[in-house]
């Protein structure tokens, strides 16, 4: 399903929690100034002010799910030092006590059908629509 055809709600970003120790890199500084997304239409689509969620990925179910909300604080550039895309972001991690994990949004029937689950090795950056990023929200808010 294309972008194009869907409200965005909000961008959703992901790292792998099995390739990097993400616990121990924003239990350290939660705050995220920048992240790397993968050229494409979307990347075009995204915007200043757009909302944005982190995703930590990964096998251990435990670490998995929702981590942090914030906003887009730029459009995606390309780093001519490393050669990769990255997108300036306004995003705080939460801690580890309020972050969703992927069991709790898998049994809501609002979330159940995400592209995260659809698509697990799908793109970065990924989505969320309107009425998903709403859901979220309660959620966080627990």
């Amino acid at each position: 399903m294309s972008l194009r055809n869907q409200p965005l709600g909000a961008w959703l970003l992901k790292g792998n929690a099995d390739r990097a120790d993400l616990a121990a890199r924003f239990a350290e500084e939660p705050r995220v100034s920048q992240w790397c997304v993968q050229p494409s239409y979307r990347t075009r689509l995204m915007r200043p002010g757009q909302p944005v969620v982190f995703w930590a990925s990964g096998r251990d179910g435990r670490r998995v799910g929702f981590w942090g909300l914030g906003a887009l604080a730029g459009e995606p550039e390309l780093d001519p030092d490393d050669g990769r895309w990255h997108v300036p972001l306004d995003l705080t991690i939460a801690p580890e006590h309020a972050r969703v994990p992927r069991d709790e949004l898998r049994a809501d029937p609002r979330l159940h059908d995400l592209e995260i689950f659809r698509q697990p090795q799908g793109s970065n950056p990924s989505y969320l629509t309107v009425e998903q990023l709403e859901a979220l929200r309660e959620h966080f808010d627990e």
